[in-house]
């Protein structure tokens, strides 16, 4: 931006910029890619998945039994930086924002029987080629759907805000918001956003490692299905086909535990033969509004 080649000094520039003389002269260094540390980043994800229930010593072994040397300390680091902790009961589920509020637990003995009830969120890592993301995902835990997601090259509260947002501009607000205590969560901006749509504010407590079942049940899914099948290349690749898969995931995908329905059939109250009609539909190019004026469904993330 400031170039030395004319007669104007350097400090007249700087003063005209707003910026400090010493910002002049820093030079930034492109430190790459650090292959080796993605290659041990998926490998531990993987891991995780595949056995939440591991701890920071368990996956080193994991490691070492497929031929890696990694010390703890470098486990524990990486873990933390993916947001990974592992699914035991312990006194804490995630690791807190420093100085912010911890609100109580409100799940306690109540019983979940129709949509928009209950909400929750979480974060999981997303492996790429050359590099990695971040996925935030709201579900509602009676049908089990996904409201909204934001895929984010960082752990920022700003993507999570985008996907709260999203959801209760098209969904309405829910009774109740229930989240662990991750830094991203306990947040102002994000429980100010609760707040101003009067929800309820729930966080697990201790012993409560159960409540992130459902998300992490979504998070396995996603990733044996779709995200260790594709090595993708770029944000936009990842993104394209994430959405692809949360939409067969809400759309087409029964699960036994609705009584062999959609997320999409539970969460609107659809029966079945109204869903058949609508798959048949979009088999023949005929959009829904033609065939199902009245229902209610939004597909474009």
């Amino acid at each position: 931006m400031i170039k030395n080649n004319d007669k104007l000094p350097v400090t007249t520039k700087c003063k005209l910029l707003s910026i400090s003389r010493s910002t002049t002269y820093y030079k930034s260094v492109n430190r790459g890619i650090n292959r080796m540390e993605l290659e041990h980043k998926g490998l531990i994800d993987a891991i995780h998945m595949k056995y939440p229930f591991m701890g920071s010593r368990s996956i080193v072994d994991q490691l070492d039994i497929r031929g890696y040397k990694v010390n703890r300390k470098r486990v524990r680091r990486l873990m933390r930086e993916m947001g990974i902790t592992a699914i035991y009961p312990k006194p804490n589920t995630s690791r807190p924002g420093k100085r912010h509020r911890i609100y109580p637990y409100l799940l306690r003995n109540i019983t979940i029987d129709h949509s928009n009830q209950v909400w929750a969120a979480d974060i999981t890592y997303i492996p790429m080629r050359k590099g990695f993301a971040y996925l935030v995902a709201i579900m509602d835990w009676y049908s089990r759907r996904v409201l909204s997601w934001r895929l984010s090259n960082s752990m920022e509260v700003d993507f999570c805000i985008d996907a709260l947002n999203e959801s209760i501009d098209r969904y309405g607000s829910p009774e109740i918001f229930n989240t662990d205590q991750g830094s991203q969560f306990t947040s102002e901006e994000f429980t100010d956003v609760l707040k101003e749509a009067d929800i309820k504010i729930s966080m697990d407590s201790r012993g409560r490692w159960m409540d992130n079942v459902f998300i992490e049940r979504l998070w396995r899914s996603l990733k044996y299905e779709e995200v260790y099948l594709n090595a993708y290349e770029t944000i936009f690749e990842a993104r394209r086909r994430i959405a692809d898969w949360i939409k067969f995931y809400n759309f087409d995908r029964r699960h036994q535990s609705l009584d062999r329905q959609t997320p999409d059939q539970v969460y609107f109250n659809k029966p079945k033969q109204t869903m058949a009609t609508l798959i048949t539909a979009e088999r023949l190019h005929l959009t829904f509004t033609e065939i199902c004026p009245n229902y209610g469904v939004h597909y474009s993330f």
